[in-house]
């Protein structure tokens, strides 16, 4: 995949397409101490527009326009972290979201094994790399292994969505699945608010 790499924002008159895949590389899982240092996103055109921010730099009101824009869905893995990411950062929040985690969970009931590697390989057959998961992200420099890495992430979205939707309809599961990604902005929310480890719908 074509890698393409920004400062602090996208440029000026970049479109996407309808479907955007997206991902980000921050310092750690915690987003009150570990900051948003990459955001990777894709139309499924083979190239992947990358978004580098240094310490302090989060306008970017392109971004902001387009993970807002209610025209435009974007496709995540594991969408619940990167929505909260992207709302403690850039302040937006975002919408309208797909995230194939949970389609994942919703139609592969048959195993307990959800993440982007699995489904990769079990749905297109292709073993994708985790080796840069733990680098450092927030290296004024990236290597050309962290850039693949980040683009491998979001290369293959486009297709789990289409492979994921015909088991959602297969399983009579689609309008399930969109009201669950309709949530995942409160759900963002509440993990930012302090209930990021407590289930409120449990008695």
């Amino acid at each position: 995949m074509k890698v393409k790499l920004y400062q602090n924002d996208l440029p000026d008159g970049l479109d996407l397409g309808p479907i955007v895949a997206i991902d980000t590389e921050t310092l750690g899982l915690n987003p009150f101490r570990d900051r948003l240092c990459l955001a990777q996103m894709t139309g499924g055109d083979g190239v992947c527009h990358m978004v580098q921010f240094a310490a302090g730099q989060y306008g970017a009101p392109n971004l902001k326009k387009m993970l807002a824009d209610p025209a435009v869905l974007k496709l995540f893995h594991f969408a619940r972290f990167d929505v909260a990411m992207f709302r403690h950062w850039l302040g937006v929040e975002v919408k309208p979201i797909y995230c194939t985690k949970i389609t994942s969970k919703l139609v592969r009931t048959y195993t307990d094994r959800h993440g982007l590697k699995d489904l990769v390989r079990e749905l297109l057959g292709v073993d994708l790399s985790k080796e840069q998961q733990s680098s450092d992200w927030g290296a004024r420099e990236l290597s050309d292994k962290q850039l693949a890495y980040a683009a491998n992430d979001v290369a293959y979205l486009h297709q789990l969505k289409e492979a994921l939707d015909a088991m959602l309809v297969r399983e009579g599961r689609t309008r399930l699945a969109q009201a669950c990604f309709d949530f995942l902005p409160s759900r963002a929310e509440l993990d930012l608010a302090g209930w990021d480890e407590v289930d409120i719908f449990a008695h």
